[in-house]
Formats: structure tokens, C-alpha cells, sequence
């Protein structure tokens, strides 16, 4: 295969992950194939360690440390694919897979834009805060004997 490319979204942020830095690892896979099922390894668990890598553009590398912190162990992404019969449409599926993962973390986390309320909304929720209050003063023991 041709290694991984992976978008940002940036300008000049793209950035390619050589087939020497990917690893690949075939087991079994689980579900239906009839015989050859346990057989053969179609099953593809892709790593990279996103820590080490050197194609990783250094001002990058603390985003998507970051962005995927909850999938990584010791630094290194896994993405196993086992959804086709073959090992080749498994092993494609896993490239996509951690391309996207990689493209989503590496985004840039767009910062909030305070907006002020529209008028109709700052006055349906003073209308409602009215309601409330006369259904609450409603249920009131009268204070006037």
C-alpha cells in the first residue's frame, strides 16, 4: 500500500505517513465466512505511534496527542478493521479509518464567537419568567385579611 494522507483542513497542514511507520498485525476474524473463517487472517489491526512518528509535522503533534488521547495507548493509535471477508478491503478499511481519526484530530478547534440574544428571544423568556411567577403567586395563601 502507498502510506496514509492525511488533510487538516489548513493551509499547508496536509501531511503523508509512510508505509515504514504504519504497522499491521492479522488475526481471525469473528462472524460469518463459512469455512474458511478461521483460516484465514482477514482481520487488520493498524498501529501507528503518533508520538514517535517524524511524518508528523511537529506543530501537529500536541493537537492530535491531544485530539486522541482517549484512543491512544503509550503514544501508539490501533484501528482494527474485520467488516469484508478479504484482507485487502480490510486493510484499506483501516487506512481510511485512522486517516479520518487523524484528519479529525488535527483540525483546528475553532474558538466560540460570543453572539448577543435577538430581541424575540430576550422577550419570550421575560414573558415566561412572568407566567412562572403569577402561576407561583397564584398558588399563595391571600395575604389581604
Amino acid at each position: 500500500m502507498e502510506g496514509l494522507q492525511v488533510t487538516t483542513g489548513e493551509p499547508g497542514g496536509d501531511f503523508q505517513i509512510g508505509d515504514a511507520h504504519l504497522h499491521e498485525r492479522f488475526s481471525h476474524s469473528s462472524g460469518p465466512g463459512g469455512q474458511g473463517v478461521n483460516t484465514s487472517s482477514s482481520r487488520v489491526e493498524l498501529s501507528l505511534d503518533v508520538a514517535g512518528c517524524p511524518d508528523i509535522p511537529e506543530h501537529l503533534r500536541p493537537r492530535l496527542l491531544a485530539g486522541l488521547d482517549h484512543r491512544l495507548v503509550d503514544g501508539v493509535l490501533t484501528v482494527a478493521a474485520s467488516q469484508y471477508r478479504e484482507q485487502l478491503a480490510n486493510r484499506r478499511a483501516a487506512r481510511q479509518r485512522m486517516a479520518a481519526l487523524l484528519s479529525g484530530a488535527a483540525r483546528p478547534v475553532r474558538t466560540r464567537r460570543r453572539t448577543r440574544p435577538t430581541r424575540g428571544s430576550t422577550r419570550r423568556r421575560l414573558e415566561a419568567k412572568k407566567r412562572r411567577s403569577r402561576t407561583k403567586a397564584d398558588r399563595r395563601p391571600p395575604t389581604d385579611w
